[in-house]
């Protein structure tokens, strides 16, 4: 299961990393401030995790 969450997160940033790189190259990151680009960068991140994470079935615990 841990692999499957490791390959969420690689698709995750890829598609994240791709999407910054069309951001770039069109000039729209030019015009937004650096601070807010730190805050938006830590948020895509913190969501990326969230969302892998929170993705794995729940467990269950087998009663004694």
């Amino acid at each position: 299961m841990v692999r499957f969450i490791h390959l969420y997160l690689i698709g995750y940033f890829a598609l994240t990393g791709g999407a910054a790189l069309a951001l770039w190259r069109a000039g729209v990151l030019a015009r937004i401030p650096g601070i807010w680009l730190v805050a938006a960068a830590t948020t895509v991140v913190g969501l990326g995790i969230l969302l892998a994470v929170s993705s794995r079935p729940p467990t269950t615990i087998a009663p004694e």
